[in-house]
């Protein structure tokens, strides 16, 4: 290790005979551990503020990055949302609204809380700061290559949000970009916009590849001793096989981008067929917008579950920690979650039955999408099942995972609807999609970041957030979006249109008026109660009671640090050996109501876990 690392101590490079008390001889305990598979690494340590805080090395500084930076796109989503929901609940309030700034709102809104927000929040944010801590290893395997993986990011936010102010503002073809729309005169935003926003996904693109490759790395070579495979955290688990679905599923969207912005400056037809304007053909002709299509939702579908795997991981780690109980079914938690990585790339053509692709694709697609339910449902059962008879603590953290549980169920429940094509297609556009999207996609997500945020909080800061503000904050949250959502079944059952700026006079859509007035106000305050977090934050920062080591009393690495907060390096003069998995609570005969992974075999002989 660096001189720098712990006022100048040495780190001893761990191996199998530096291991047991520092000798050389080995303990009873450590006969059975494998060694780790890395020797120990040299870190940099930063010594000024630009160093430690900007251009810093540290996954978990790193991951703070990510999350305030990300937080701060979905803020601007969510404003966003609030001018649609002005304009479609309440159009004569909103009189400075014109359709070419409604679908640009749209656009943008999408493509911020799905990629920039969500993708970035997870992977980034959660991906970095808990992998390291969780495997045992001091930080990634490349901590340069990290750092520049979120000078990426933060660039590709800012070119995404310098389209705002380009002539034309930003691209209003939809957050799906489809061509020939995105790309010819009338859309809005089809010339700056459009290629700022291919630009921006590129960039995106580029920089999150360095931290995937980061991540599978550390998982998989810099263990630390113990460490196999089948003793990792779920919320490990998933955040892998989200990275592996990532690196596979991406470049789709990176040719996407590149070909579409060819298509617009150069004059390529990838994607543009012969068009005729007002009786003049156009100089495109030859290219396809159902490829751009398969291109865009080989990657889009896929992208749901990068977003859902860490999500599943992370509540899993959660309800297992805040019920007192070991995880039921790990192998089957673990290879549900592979199973489901493996079967996102063979159901992407359910988002276009009404492409006019062959109907025997149809039957395919279809098939899998219900075969994809399957473990989906497994994960479902195995969290209920570890609630069984567990001994619940009724806390801000566990209200948030029933919370998920209870919207993943009713937004997964409405994607069997739109996996068939029979029903899709009479569903297709309406907002029946649009509720089912966000149940599933926005609500659920949402409520496992502010599950893990109000968990992981105290082992970042040394300091524990409000429950009764926490307390407030849910039931605002989760009433207010089942108040938004729930209505929207309605509405797309009786065929209301999603993306229309003005729901004009017909009457199945005039007899939804007054639905469209309740959702918008449920929005409104939705929006503001996410604030109360922040107020929380702040104020904890500022007043909060100090959390002390474990407070949750969990067994993973990351709350066995010699320091709360970690420091650089996370583990000291000497890295953790692990002797079990991670689930290891209420075991009888155990003096403690949990057993970390550190603890060996000797130290619970006569309880009915030793080795596991």
């Amino acid at each position: 290790m660096s001189e720098d690392f712990n006022d100048n101590k040495t780190i001893q490079v761990q191996s199998s005979e530096t291991i047991s008390g520092g000798g050389t001889g080995s303990s009873p305990d450590l006969d059975y551990v494998r060694p780790a598979e890395v020797n120990d690494q040299d870190l940099y340590h930063g010594h000024s503020f630009i160093t430690k805080w900007v251009f810093c090395q540290d996954a978990k500084v790193i991951g703070v990055q990510y999350f305030c930076l990300a937080t701060f796109t979905g803020i601007i989503g969510l404003i966003l949302s609030w001018l649609m929901r002005l304009q479609l609940g309440f159009p004569e309030a909103a009189s400075f609204m014109t359709a070419e700034h409604y679908y640009q709102f749209v656009t943008m809104h999408g493509m911020i809380m799905v990629v920039y927000f969500l993708t970035a929040l997870f992977l980034g944010g959660f991906g970095n700061y808990l992998i390291p801590l969780m495997v045992g290893a001091r930080d990634m395997v490349f901590p340069y290559l990290n750092m520049v993986s979120f000078w990426m990011f933060f660039v590709a936010v800012g070119v995404l949000l310098a389209s705002f102010f380009v002539p034309g503002g930003p691209t209003g073809s939809g957050w799906t970009l489809y061509p020939p729309q995105a790309i010819l005169e009338g859309t809005p935003g089809s010339g700056f916009g459009i290629i700022l926003m291919c630009v921006s996904l590129v960039l995106f693109v580029a920089g999150f590849t360095m931290g995937g490759l980061n991540y599978l790395i550390t998982v998989l070579q810099a263990r630390t001793r113990g460490m196999t495979l089948m003793r990792m955290p779920l919320t490990v688990w998933g955040i892998f096989t989200a990275t592996v679905l990532a690196m596979l599923a991406f470049p789709a969207l990176l040719v996407g981008a590149i070909m579409m912005t060819l298509d617009n400056v150069l004059g390529t037809s990838f994607f543009m067929p012969t068009i005729l304007k007002a009786g003049e053909v156009l100089e495109y002709g030859g290219g396809s917008p159902i490829l751009f299509q398969h291109l865009f939702w080989f990657f889009g579908h896929p992208e749901v579950y990068i977003v859902a795997l860490p999500a599943f991981g992370i509540i899993s780690d959660l309800i297992s920690v805040h019920a007192r109980k070991n995880i039921f079914g790990y192998r089957m938690m673990v290879w549900a979650i592979v199973g489901i990585g493996a079967l996102s790339f063979f159901v992407w053509a359910h988002h276009m039955y009404v492409s006019g692709m062959n109907p025997w694709f149809g039957f395919f697609f279809a098939t899998t999408t219900l075969i994809i339910a399957v473990p989906t449902a497994m994960k479902v059962y195995n969290w209920v099942l570890t609630l069984w008879r567990g001994n619940i603590r009724l806390n801000v953290v566990m209200l948030w995972c029933l919370g998920f549980i209870v919207t993943f169920v009713n937004g997964g429940i409405t994607g069997i609807f739109l996996g068939n094509v029979t029903v899709d297609v009479p569903l297709s556009d309406t907002y029946f999609v649009v509720a089912h999207f966000h149940m599933v996609m926005g609500i659920a997500p949402l409520m496992v970041i502010m599950g893990a945020v109000y968990h992981w909080f105290p082992l970042v800061t040394g300091r524990m957030l409000s429950e009764k503000l926490g307390k407030l904050h849910f039931w605002f949250t989760f009433l207010g979006a089942y108040s938004i959502y729930f209505p929207m079944h309605y509405l797309g059952f009786i065929g209301v249109p999603r993306r229309y700026f003005e729901m004009y006079d017909s009457p199945y859509i005039t007899s939804a008026v007054g639905v469209n007035e309740f959702i918008s106000t449920a929005a409104f305050l939705v929006g503001a109660a996410q604030f109360i977090l922040i107020f929380n934050i702040v104020k904890t920062l500022k007043t909060g009671k100090p959390a002390g080591k474990n407070p949750w009393q969990a067994n993973s690495l990351e709350w066995h640090t010699p320091t709360v907060p970690p420091e650089h390096g996370n583990w000291g003069d000497r890295l953790p050996v692990v002797h079990r998995w991670a689930y290891d609570y209420s075991v009888p005969g155990a003096k403690e109501d949990f057993i970390p992974q550190t603890t060996a075999p000797s130290e619970v002989a006569d309880t009915e876990v030793e080795k596991t």
